[in-house]
């Protein structure tokens, strides 16, 4: 499993007229590899919530998702396992086939929802447009 967090003062993804947005908080771009489980998810979706990448009142990043109230907006991206090493065209060999991953993303969600208040998501499998203000700029990439 990998992710992409950005932290952001707001984020938010919109698909068909369906918006779901968030204040300051972290976006979190996950890709969902084939040989994935709920282990994976269960230790990311932790580190997502207990992450120190927001700043203490003397400036460091010493704050997490809960020590700030923050939100999460969660967004499926298979395309995070591209693989762009031959050809011009990217392979998507190593994530995992639709059904798999989307019970993984829906448990994903539901496991980083009972540490956070406030989760929002797009939608799983669907065109979407995603829009972000990056805070600092702060991108992390995790994997598991």
């Amino acid at each position: 499993m990998r992710i992409v967090i950005q932290r952001v003062s707001s984020a938010s993804v919109k698909i068909d007229l369906r918006t779901g947005s968030i204040g300051p908080g972290i976006l979190v771009l996950l890709g969902i590899k084939d040989t994935d489980s709920e282990a994976e998810a269960d230790f990311l979706a932790q580190k997502c919530a207990e992450l120190r990448i927001f700043e203490d009142e003397d400036g460091k990043m010493n704050r997490s998702l809960l020590d700030t109230a923050g939100s999460a907006l969660v967004v499926s991206q298979f395309t995070l396992y591209g693989d762009c090493r031959k050809g011009r065209r990217p392979s998507f060999i190593a994530a995992a086939p639709s059904q798999k991953a989307e019970r993984l993303y829906e448990y994903f969600v539901s496991r980083l929802r009972e540490q956070i208040a406030t989760v929002e998501t797009g939608e799983f499998g669907a065109m979407m447009q995603v829009c972000l203000v990056n805070e600092g700029p702060v991108t992390l990439i995790l994997e598991k």
